[in-house]
């Protein structure tokens, strides 16, 4: 279903601005500001915070970020950041010397340290899978894929361009060869439909800031259920197990909150942040992530037509998720022609040879034509506008 545009929601909006830079960061809808005033206002005064507060706003997130998923609650961690979710991740999963990991070619750094750091570790080989020159990542992927691998660290975009990645079929050749799937899913979740009965992965992490229209500070990481007896990256009071009684923290516990409880990072019960991300994954959950997909794809469809007339080669419909558009420029001045758009009030990101066009639903038609509008004046010089 095609959704009515949504700017009323979104708060800071400034007239004259066309802003397509979803996957840099969202602006932050008005549930959710309202949300962070009056957890604001609860936090002035701390007598009024029990230990039930501790626990009850992070097990709302954990059921709100499993709804969106297809996944369970038990299965879902509270951290702040990708990184910190990926490295969770590479802490629990084995290799060594003779071993290979996968990851794409220009993957963001989040998925990448983490990795580089466990190779340098083991002896494993951190290989990376070069970009596909008809865009076609699953592809390139699965022909790297075998026995010889023990992680795949993938998203379901790529971050530059949106060229899409089929993690339902990485993910079912991960499984045969005795691979992990590893996904770093901030560039997709909240636009992109995925359900993790099919996908399957042995880690997820998206951080909250860009589609799931969240907060800065707040990320989540999903652990299959095989992988949550592992071992937390930091040891904190809150994840063991009895926390909740406060006159017995002294008595030291042995064991954790059950499932992906113990991957919680210290702090996780932040009376800030997570009522700004729950108004905000409720809110998705209400328009549904099919329906902003489709409708985001309406945009992205007019940036496609268009794009060639300018000399900009986009990524095809049939090789992108329906939320990002990445346009490459034979003369590799991406950041320089980004930077032109945005003192003309247009918004969207350079990564790598590409400009990234990424809206939401705030977006209308209108903000699209006239990204192109500008782009023409940009690449194609005539008389001097005011």
């Amino acid at each position: 279903m095609i959704l009515e545009p949504q700017r009323e929601s979104f708060g800071g909006l400034e007239d004259g601005i066309a802003y397509l830079n979803c996957a840099y960061m969202s602006p932050q809808l008005k549930v959710s500001v309202a949300a962070g005033e009056r957890a604001l206002s609860c936090r002035s005064r701390p007598w009024r915070i029990t230990a039930r507060d501790f626990f009850e706003e992070p097990e709302e997130s954990r059921r709100l970020f499993a709804r969106l998923v297809g996944g369970d609650p038990d299965g879902v961690a509270l951290v702040p950041s990708a990184s910190y979710g990926i490295a969770v991740a590479a802490r629990n999963l084995v290799t060594g010397a003779g071993r290979r990991m996968l990851v794409l070619e220009e993957e963001f750094p989040s998925n990448y340290y983490a990795w580089a750091e466990l190779a340098a570790k083991t002896g494993a080989k951190l290989e990376t899978v070069p970009r596909p020159g008809d865009d076609d990542w699953t592809r390139v992927v699965l022909e790297r894929l075998d026995e010889s691998v023990d992680v795949v660290a993938a998203p379901n975009c790529h971050w530059t361009d949106g060229s899409f990645v089929d993690l339902e079929r990485i993910g079912e050749e991960a499984r045969r060869a005795g691979a992990a799937l590893v996904v770093d899913a901030t560039q997709s979740l909240g636009a992109h439909p995925l359900d993790m009965r099919r996908v399957r992965p042995d880690f997820l992490v998206a951080a909250a800031y860009k589609w799931l229209l969240g907060p800065y500070g707040v990320a989540f990481l999903w652990a299959a259920e095989g992988r949550r007896e592992g071992t937390p990256i930091e040891y904190n009071w809150i994840n063991r197990a009895g926390s909740e009684d406060f006159s017995g923290l002294a008595g030291y516990a042995a064991g954790f909150q059950p499932g992906a409880r113990r991957y919680d990072a210290g702090e996780r019960s932040n009376f800030i942040l997570l009522p700004m991300a729950n108004a905000a994954l409720r809110q998705l959950l209400e328009w549904g992530v099919e329906n902003v997909s489709e409708t985001l794809g309406t945009l992205t469809d007019i940036v496609e037509e268009g794009a060639p007339e300018l000399g900009l080669r986009p990524v095809p419909r049939a090789r992108r998720v329906r939320h990002m558009i990445g346009l490459r420029l034979p003369s590799g001045q991406a950041a320089e022609i980004a930077g032109r758009l945005a003192e003309r009030g247009v918004f969207v990101s350079s990564r790598g040879a590409c400009l990234r066009v990424s809206p939401h639903l705030y977006n209308t038609r209108e903000d699209v034509l006239r990204l192109l509008d500008e782009l023409s004046w940009i690449l194609r010089p005539g008389p001097t506008r005011r």
